[in-house]
């Protein structure tokens, strides 16, 4: 990477599968300057989630503009400003928002880029990228707003070792539930004991839906699906009374030829319980509150921020492909520059 110049990823190809390196398009262009109510951001660290792969397939559906094959991909990242034009943003400060697969960026802080001035908390920049970024709001938001948790509930959370599922168990903790993780291999189930699980099933290896039975036998208070398809499918068998559904993610879903078709949703009726999709974005006006809340949790050690750090803006593909592949733990973040 030269600092002197803006490098940028951009669609290559539309992806299949897994992204691959011919998907992917590095360029190089000069660093711009900003106009009049703009500034210029230098990006320090990137967060990677699943949803980019959906980008550069022009099929993620977040109200953003489809991106084309030679866009720059979208993606949020943490920067610092170093030059400014903007009456709101000064030189100096650092901002999470919509920075894009590059290394500089001006804006004129839109709506749509999302722009939040970091507090400083003490706490690394870096984590301003994930746990203190969107991913944290994400957790925050689907497990505390809306799952609304219980002491001595039965919690099951899926994709319990990445971004979202990691922060998600420990709240679960927090709040007194009794938390069953799901997660592929012996190593990230050995992970999620280590940040609280009580219980974990091993999607590569265990029968998720005798496990679930098994370990539920008056069923599930509260289940957090990061993966949709059929580990969603297994949950709606073991309702409890009353259960919460919540919908954040669906991975196992994203790379499928056609997509999974749900059969059993009408199990939500046997036990007057309920399904809730959210997306993140709809819940920005909380930014402030759940940041707080979460930067509060790490200063008194009661939740492990855990970040899958890759260093090097060249390295972003192959940080995006561990996603798919399940290599990462944690969320998964790019060090473009150390700050």
């Amino acid at each position: 990477m030269q600092d002197d110049k803006n490098c940028q990823w951009r669609i290559a190809a539309r992806p299949e599968g897994n992204v691959k390196p011919s998907d992917f398009s590095y360029t190089e262009e000069p660093v711009p300057s900003p106009g009049d109510g703009e500034f210029l951001a230098k990006t320090l660290y990137l967060g990677l989630a699943p949803v980019m792969r959906m980008y550069m397939a022009g099929t993620a559906r977040t109200g953003d503009s489809q991106l084309n094959i030679g866009d720059i991909i979208h993606g949020r990242g943490t920067a610092v400003i170093i030059e400014s034009n903007h009456p709101d943003y000064a030189v100096g400060e650092v901002v999470q928002g919509q920075m894009g697969w590059q290394t500089y960026k001006i804006s004129a802080a839109s709506s749509q880029e999302k722009f939040f001035k970091c507090t400083d908390y003490n706490l690394p920049w870096s984590l301003c990228a994930g746990v203190l970024g969107m991913t944290g709001l994400s957790a925050w938001a689907g497990m505390i707003d809306i799952g609304k948790p219980q002491a001595g509930e039965r919690v099951v959370i899926s994709g319990a070792a990445g971004g979202v599922g990691s922060m998600v168990v420990q709240m679960a903790k927090l709040y007194g539930c009794e938390v069953i993780g799901i997660a592929g291999g012996e190593s990230k189930c050995n992970f999620i004991k280590e940040l609280g699980c009580d219980h974990t099933i091993d999607y590569k290896h265990d029968d998720v839906a005798e496990c679930i039975a098994e370990l539920c036998p008056n069923g599930i208070d509260l289940y957090f699906d990061n993966v949709g398809g059929e580990i969603l499918s297994a949950c709606l068998e073991n309702l409890a009374m009353h259960a919460r559904i919540v919908l954040c993610g669906s991975i196992s879903e994203y790379t499928r030829d056609t997509p999974f078709g749900l059969e059993n949703y009408t199990r939500l009726r046997a036990t007057n319980s309920s399904m809730t999709g959210f997306f993140v974005y709809n819940h920005i006006h909380q930014w402030y509150q759940a940041m707080d809340q979460i930067a509060g949790w790490i200063q008194d050690e009661k939740i492990r921020p855990v970040q899958d750090m890759i260093e090097g803006f060249e390295n972003m593909p192959a940080a995006l492909a561990r996603l798919y592949d399940g290599s990462n733990v944690g969320v998964q973040c790019c060090q473009v520059r150390e700050y």
